[in-house]
């Protein structure tokens, strides 16, 4: 009896022996395919399966699947990668819009006026490589995976991990399991001619679901015996469905991928497919929907899932929080791939230096400030913990761009300028590393020119070369270019004027910050202006009112933080201009030297869609002020205008003259939906002669102005209507605008 017993016990200990082995030769592997914004649809999938305690032993992932597979890989919980997603701004992660204040004021003002940018090369144009170069992408991976830095094998991170991405030279499947995490899920995401590729281990790699979107076999081959799959892959569409030739080129491109899925749903243990039909790969402004979708999915597989998790005697250990980085101790800069751009210069393009510690946004700032130049195909940053432990090494690998001549495009319509189509020819490198020449031809019902060389030096003091040709007609006031003694000979209100100015300038720059510039420079202005209303005798043509030449000595000092020349909605700005006019050919023999002072400060604030922007302007002259043809004269609306014109809603361009002025605009602008703004202005001003003089500058406002307009932001500049009204004059004026002012 004893023996038996003894006997009964050996066998019940061997089975839970083998039970326990059993249990614990389970190890579950976690396979994330692509699908663009579907793949947000993985969150909602891995909140479930934290929910029910799975340890999920291996990672596997491809494009949209690798970014959260390795946000899961590198410790963050489902719920902590649906709150990082939260406030992610896709269109800005997508489009590669870097930040204004990443571009110096040459840079802005060289890139706030053309809608198509084309290398250029022995004249023929090539296309860029792809819409965007990934930078806010890696710069946004990096942040979050910071915390893992140090871990170059990924099967050490907190979850074993790897992704895939594709050769684009051989077109085979190139398995990424070691070096930067950022850079390879850069890569496993870099979708064909929307991002460009990715050079790692000298491979040029694209997103992996070109050859490789459901890595499962792969995932099995590193010993995994329990698979997990999410797929929010496209099904083929209909013949309903395929209304277009973009549809019709994505169905040839799923052939591959979903006949392969009808082998790997097979050979997943738990195959989880969200239903995501009505979303498409950019619908990132649902990912509220997907998210909760793919979570539905998860939950109708519950019972398979809480299995796994049953037959698991390791148990998932508790996730650690994982604190935002708010600052970073720089202990030393490697810079590798610079050759035409010197160490120096990068270095001040960062605008910070080694042994200093900086917030972390201050350091995303640095590396747009440096990819914002144009003249580096890619700016690769990489974070490492230095050796002493005090801080981190910045490592960077820079490929300079070959790319030194661009053909850009942009077309115009204003009611002062008429249509007008821009091209550009921008050179670099011309005569120095850090140079850059531009030149604007303008056609269309006024032809004009802008041409600027510049050396860029940075903090240092910059070196410009302007010259500019403007010309337009415009029907105006009398009052607006004649003397009081000349109006006595006149019988006319309005003259049909046409204006020609030709300036040149030479000049330093340098920048007290990136957005804090002093200029200094000397300028020569030819200016003419005639009208064929009205003529001395019956043998001219034309009555000349001006045909002189201008030498001018000026100063700038300008601070701009606004995040959006068009439609800010945070920012102060402060513009200063100084001309000190020294000599003049003196056509209408009445020169005496004088100076034109002039300010403009602005602020803008905004509470969730709506902004609003608070502007004042003000200028005066200095001296003997004998002729009318520099003194500011307001009216008309837009950007850019030349000499001292000033825009002022309620009135035609050129309406109201004075040697001085005073004016004060508030804009309410509500952005109805995304780029699409609905904007209300009032202005007041008082203009005339010598008013800071008089005191007439701090009375009641003489003008005023209001303006009701639509606005929409697209590739080519703003298109807007506006109508406008002022109380004095008592008449409606329609102002349209089309694409970016130049």
């Amino acid at each position: 009896m004893k023996q038996l017993l003894l006997l009964i016990l050996f066998f019940f200990t061997l089975v839970g022996f083998s039970q326990e082995a059993n249990q614990q030769e389970v190890r579950v592997g976690l396979v994330l395919s692509g699908g663009g914004a579907k793949g947000l649809a993985h969150i909602g999938v891995l909140k479930v399966i934290d929910s029910l305690g799975i340890k999920v032993d291996y990672i596997a992932g491809t494009s949209m699947g690798a970014i959260v597979g390795s946000l899961y890989a590198s410790g963050y919980s489902g719920k902590d990668i649906d709150s990082i997603f939260e406030d992610v701004d896709f269109d800005k992660i997508i489009n590669d819009n870097l930040p204004r204040a990443a571009k110096t004021f040459y840079e802005r003002d060289n890139s706030e006026k053309y809608a198509v940018t084309l290398p250029f090369d022995k004249f023929k144009l090539k296309l860029p490589s792809a819409l965007s170069r990934g930078q806010n992408t890696l710069s946004l991976l990096s942040k979050l995976t910071l915390h893992v830095c140090d871990v170059e094998d990924f099967s050490k991170l907190p979850i074993p991990f790897f992704c895939i991405a594709t050769n684009v030279e051989t077109g085979k499947a190139v398995i990424l399991d070691k070096g930067s995490l950022p850079q390879a899920i850069t890569a496993s995401g870099a979708f064909p001619s929307l991002f460009q590729p990715v050079i790692i281990d000298d491979q040029i790699l694209i997103d992996g679901g070109v050859v490789n979107n459901y890595p499962i076999d792969e995932l099995k081959a590193k010993g995994m015996n329990v698979i997990i799959g999410v797929d929010v892959q496209d099904d083929l569409a209909t013949r309903d469905e395929l209304k277009s030739a973009p549809d019709i080129l994505l169905q040839i491109n799923n052939y591959r991928t979903i006949n392969d899925m009808k082998e790997k749903a097979k050979k997943t243990d738990v195959y989880i497919k969200p239903d995501i039909t009505e979303y498409t790969v950019i619908s990132f402004n649902d990912g509220d929907k997907i998210i909760k979708n793919g979570e539905l999915a998860a939950i109708k597989k519950r019972d398979a899932l809480g299995k796994i998790a049953s037959m698991q005697t390791q148990k998932k250990e508790s996730f650690e929080t994982i604190k935002p980085i708010d600052s970073v101790k720089i202990n030393s800069i490697l810079i590798d791939g610079n050759e035409k751009y010197t160490r120096a210069y990068v270095l001040g393009k960062l605008k910070f230096k080694q042994e200093e510690t900086i917030k972390y946004s201050r350091l995303v700032e640095g590396v747009n400030n440096l990819s914002a130049t144009n003249n580096f195909e890619s700016v690769i940053h990489q974070l490492k913990t230095s050796s002493d432990k005090s801080g981190y090494d910045l490592y960077f690998t820079l490929k300079e761009s070959s790319q030194r001549t661009f053909l850009k495009l942009g077309i115009h319509y204003d009611d002062l300028y008429k249509s007008a189509a821009l091209i550009n020819l921008t050179r670099k490198q011309l005569l120095f590393n850090n140079d850059v020449v531009s030149f604007d031809f303008i056609l269309g019902d006024n032809i004009r020119y802008n041409f600027e060389y510049y050396i860029d030096k940075g903090f240092y003091w910059s070196i410009g070369l302007l010259s500019r040709f403007n010309q337009f007609e415009k029907n105006i006031p009398v009052s607006a270019l004649l003397t009081d003694e000349d109006l006595a000979d006149i019988d006319v209100n309005k003259l049909d004027v046409e204006l020609n100015d030709f300036t040149n300038q030479f000049y330093l720059q340098t920048l007290f910050r990136k957005d804090f510039a002093l200029t200094l420079g000397a300028e020569h202005k030819r200016l003419k202006i005639l009208s064929e209303t009205i003529t001395p005798n019956a043998n001219d043509d034309a009555t000349i009112f001006e045909n002189s030449d201008y030498l001018s000595l000026f100063g700038k000092l300008k601070f701009d933080t606004y995040d959006n020349k068009y439609f800010p909605n945070e920012g102060i700005l402060f513009d200063g201009d100084f001309h000190l006019y020294l000599y003049s050919s003196d056509f209408n023999n009445n020169f005496s030297e004088y100076s034109i002072a002039k300010a403009t400060i602005g602020y803008t604030h905004s509470f969730g869609n709506f902004s609003t922007n608070l502007t004042t302007q003000g200028g005066f002259t200095i001296g003997e002020d004998t002729s009318p043809y520099l003194n500011f004269v307001l009216g008309g609306y837009g950007n850019n205008l030349i000499n001292n014109f000033k825009s002022f809603y309620g009135y035609d361009y050129l309406s109201i003259p004075g040697n001085s002025f005073v004016k004060g605009v508030i804009t309410f602008d509500y952005e109805l939906f995304k780029k699409h703004h609905i904007n209300f202005a009032a202005n007041y001003a008082n203009v005339a002669d010598n008013i800071f003089d008089t005191g007439e500058w701090i009375t009641s406002p003489n003008y005023s102005g209001y303006a009701l307009g639509y606005s929409l932001e697209t590739f080519l500049g703003p298109i807007e209507a506006k109508y406008s009204w002022s109380p004095e004059i008592k008449t409606g004026i329609w102002y349209f605008n089309l694409g970016f002012w130049f």
